[in-house]
């Protein structure tokens, strides 16, 4: 994990809020209720990073799918 800049650190602290509210609406709430704002951070950067990690791959794969067909996307 690298240090977060200001703006990330802001973004994690609006994340926890909307986490919050889909956790209230699912009834799920009352887990979370005790944990710190440190392991909520780590729950919303563990889904950042997954779907960080997922757009590059598909983005990867869309590229080696359109290298095969000569660089011609359609």
């Amino acid at each position: 994990m690298i240090d977060k800049t200001a703006f990330e650190k802001e973004a994690i602290k609006v994340a926890r809020r909307n986490l919050a509210e889909v956790l209230a609406e699912l009834g799920l709430l009352a887990p979370f209720h005790n944990r710190t704002p440190a392991e909520i951070d780590r729950i919303i950067e563990a889904c950042v990073d997954g779907f960080q990690e997922a757009i590059g791959r598909l983005v990867r794969e869309q590229r080696d799918a359109e290298d095969a067909l000569g660089g011609v996307p359609f």
